[in-house]
């Protein structure tokens, strides 16, 4: 199954208040479920997962990864 993956930049409000500066990413991941599209993305972006929500009713999963000092929201969806 072909998980899309998109993640985009939030603002740090701890260090600097400033805009997201990268336009939103979207990769696409060959995965059994979306936990496993997320793992393979966090290893991949050499990233740590901070959270991961999957609701019942939706498709789309949505999860918080940290590289460095930016914090992305990610959406995860099966195509």
């Amino acid at each position: 199954m072909q998980f899309t993956i998109e993640s985009r930049e939030l603002t740090n409000s701890f260090t600097e208040q400033r805009p997201a500066h990268t336009a939103p990413f979207s990769v696409t991941i060959d995965a059994d479920n979306a936990d496993d599209a997320i793992s393979a993305f966090v290893r991949q972006s050499d990233s740590k997962l901070v959270s991961f929500q999957k609701p019942a009713e939706c498709r789309e999963s949505i999860a918080t990864v940290k590289k460095n000092d930016t914090v992305f929201l990610v959406r995860v969806y099966a195509e």
